[in-house]
Parts: C-alpha cells; sequence; structure tokens
C-alpha cells in the first residue's frame, strides 16, 4: 500500500477509535436488593401472638438492614476553573563561509558554490481557559445492599423517569454512616463516602446535546492539528 493510500485508512481508523472512546457509557443492569426471606418455624396459627407479625411502636425506623430503604437527599454542587497561558520563541542564525582550498574560494562561474547560511525562527503561542460549574438536587431512594463489620451501610439505587422526549436515569451508590441518618430516614449526598454518583439521559433532547462523531474526531486529540 502506497503512503497516499495509507493516510486515509490512519484517518478512518482514528475516527472509528474517537467515536468508542467517546460514546456514552451504557450502565449496567440494576436490580434492588432484597432482604432473604426466612420462614417462622413450628408457627401456630391458634395463638394470638405470631412471630415475625409483631409491630414495634417504639424501634427506630431508620434504614439498618440489608434491604432497608434510604432516601438520599442529592446536594452536588462543584465549580472548577484553569487558566494557561504559553509563550515560545527559538531564533537561530547559521552561517558557513565559503572554504578556501590553497588559498583560493572555490567558485563556479563566479559564485560561491559552498557558502552556507541558515536562518530558523520559530515561535507558539498558546491561551487555554476553563470553566465549569455542575449542579444537581433532588430525591432518590436506595436500598441498603450490605452492612459492614463497623456499622457502615453500603447503598445502591437508581431512578428511571421515562418522557415523551427521552429517559432521564439518576444513579447513586456508596457508603453512608448510621449516625448520619435524619430521623426521617434520609442523608445527604454529601456524606456518602465513595459516592458513584451518575446522571443520564437518552431520546431526542440528549441527542440535541451531544456532538457528532465527525465533530468528536476534529476535537480529540487524534486530529493531528
Amino acid at each position: 500500500m502506497t503512503k497516499r493510500g495509507l493516510i486515509p485508512v490512519l484517518l478512518g481508523l482514528a475516527v472509528v477509535l474517537v467515536g468508542c472512546a467517546t460514546a456514552p457509557h451504557k450502565l449496567p443492569d440494576y436490580a434492588a436488593t432484597v432482604p432473604v426471606a426466612q420462614t417462622a418455624a413450628n408457627r401456630d396459627p391458634g395463638a394470638i401472638y405470631q412471630p415475625g407479625l409483631g409491630m414495634n411502636l417504639f424501634a427506630d425506623t431508620r434504614a439498618h438492614r440489608v434491604g432497608d430503604v434510604l432516601t438520599v437527599v442529592l446536594l452536588e454542587s462543584n465549580s472548577a476553573s484553569k487558566n494557561a497561558t504559553t509563550d515560545t520563541k527559538k531564533d537561530t542564525t547559521v552561517d558557513l563561509p565559503t572554504p578556501t582550498i590553497l588559498g583560493g574560494e572555490v567558485t563556479h562561474n563566479g559564485q560561491d558554490i559552498f557558502n552556507t547560511g541558515i536562518n530558523d525562527s520559530q515561535k507558539f503561542s498558546g491561551q487555554g481557559d476553563s470553566s465549569q460549574d455542575n449542579t444537581l438536587t433532588g430525591n432518590i431512594s436506595v436500598t441498603v445492599t450490605q452492612v459492614l463489620a463497623n456499622g457502615n451501610l453500603v447503598i445502591s439505587g437508581e431512578k428511571l423517569l421515562t418522557l415523551n422526549q427521552g429517559t432521564e436515569k439518576i444513579r447513586i451508590a456508596g457508603i453512608v454512616r448510621p449516625q448520619d441518618i435524619q430521623p426521617d430516614n434520609s442523608v445527604v449526598s454529601t456524606k456518602v463516602a465513595d459516592a458513584r454518583i451518575v446522571y443520564t439521559g437518552t431520546g431526542a433532547m440528549a441527542d440535541a446535546n451531544s456532538m457528532g462523531w465527525l465533530a468528536r474526531f476534529f476535537n480529540s486529540k487524534w486530529w493531528p492539528f
């Protein structure tokens, strides 16, 4: 394959790589964690008290077991900014005089054929500004998937909203301390350790706010200019 034929192949491969690298990450299927059902042995249907059917009026209703439901109040607000400026300049001058042989200069038709001079000038100027603000508010109910040895709760849950113009999905997972859970069985997201919060959307609105594959190529590191 010639060099001219290789260039379109490399460009096509770069476009494919950029499309794969910037494609939206597909979330795996999620299923809520439920506690394992335990059947009571030797249950007497004729007694007034039935094991497992009692109601404790003074027990703490906050989540503390696997399968319990907990409400996470999303109060995420992040802000970041960055400014960078770069200026470089380099000048190079090389002058090689005409060599002499036996006291005379080497010429051809009266011109110096070995007189060499190099002048090079390089200059680069770059500037970049970046600013980003993210805010996420709302409520999402999750389930306790695991109780750690120290009593902390591992939580996970998602909310799926299907609208007429697409689907919105919110997913959160992390670790919660029991003392951070409020009396109304809620906890703010800023107190969730190792939090992994995902907010994605599909449909016409999400497509309108996403960059096309060719535009992603021209704005990626694979574009050499």
